[in-house]
């Protein structure tokens, strides 16, 4: 069993169906409309964008448990990230991404260790981990580092499929 395989339901409803985006770099990135790094999701967009035709997928994973940065429904959520960030991405269903209701996907992502050895929880909002197109996780970055730092992009072009 791969990320690919594991069931999270999409903000609208119905299931985000990970599966098909096996064979495909997957960015996971939990979200957050009122927070300081909130401003983020202009440069996922932008790698969203930029990569999409080489196989990178992002996918925005909201969650309300740092600081009830999240507090929004399904549909505020959605407008909030269209209107302001212009966000085209997936995003799924609001979760926890830390503790004992953690959502099985951050289950599956959290024993990856970042540049800094840092594993386990979830440290704040716009924590990143890259799955490559086989399903493992390729690497984790700290939630300050920016879409566009050169580290994050340089991941990715290794992660990306042949």
């Amino acid at each position: 069993m791969t990320v690919f395989d594991i069931p999270i339901d999409a903000l609208n409803g119905g299931p985000a169906d990970l599966a098909r985006y096996r064979g495909k770099a997957l960015l996971v990135v939990n979200v957050a409309s009122r927070c300081g790094l909130t401003p983020q999701y202009a440069g996922l967009q932008t790698l969203a964008d930029t990569y999409a035709d080489r196989g990178l997928v992002v996918l925005g994973v909201p969650c309300n448990q740092f600081a009830g940065q999240e507090p929004g429904s399904a549909a505020e959520i959605s407008d909030f990230c269209q209107v302001n960030y212009g966000v085209t991405f997936p995003l799924t269903e609001k979760v926890d991404v830390n503790g004992p209701d953690r959502h099985p996907l951050y289950a599956a992502l959290v024993d990856t260790p970042d540049a800094d050895g840092h594993i386990g929880d979830v440290r704040w909002n716009f924590e990143k981990f890259l799955v490559a197109p086989d399903g493992t996780v390729a690497a984790r970055f700290a939630p300050t580092v920016e879409p566009g730092a050169d580290e994050l992009r340089a991941a990715i072009d290794k992660a990306l499929p042949a």
